[in-house]
């Protein structure tokens, strides 16, 4: 099988993270912002950031002609936009969108379906994909990963 064979695709556990701290923010609401802050504008920011992070990410893997569902074939290491800062540009756009959605709701409990949401993405996803990377192009994936950080 050529692809990373992620446990679930990342959007999906994304969205999972999300609906699960609304929905504990609506069983027992549990602010975090102090009220001088404007949560909109600041969340909005937060998430806005993350979001042209995605976009920037999905756009430099199109333009390297490979895929970016996991659950298709990888046909080349994308080293190009993002990608020369960090390996996940797109995960960690997925955490500020819900960093950004978190301040602007005023929900810790957005902040707390964070935690859940990193474990299901490291090891889940990324460690199959690194470890699917790893078989497919060998040395120049190592070599890669030796200059380019995971996170930041």
């Amino acid at each position: 099988m050529d692809n990373a064979n992620a446990v679930v695709r990342p959007p999906i556990a994304w969205a999972l993270a999300i609906i699960a701290g609304v929905a504990l923010d609506w069983l027992y609401p549990m602010p975090f912002v102090p009220t001088s802050v404007s949560t909109i504008w600041v969340g909005a920011a937060i998430f806005a950031l993350g979001f042209a992070l995605v976009i920037w990410a999905i756009v430099s893997i199109r333009k390297a002609g490979t895929r970016v569902e996991t659950y298709k074939p990888t046909t080349t290491i994308v080293a190009s936009g993002p990608y020369r800062l960090t390996r996940n540009p797109i995960y960690i756009g997925m955490f500020l969108g819900q960093i950004g959605l978190a301040v602007a709701f005023n929900s810790l409990w957005l902040l707390v379906t964070l935690l859940p949401f990193y474990v299901v993405i490291g090891y889940g996803v990324i460690g199959r994909e690194e470890a699917y990377l790893e078989r497919k192009f060998g040395a120049a994936y190592l070599d890669y990963t030796s200059r380019v950080r995971r996170w930041l």
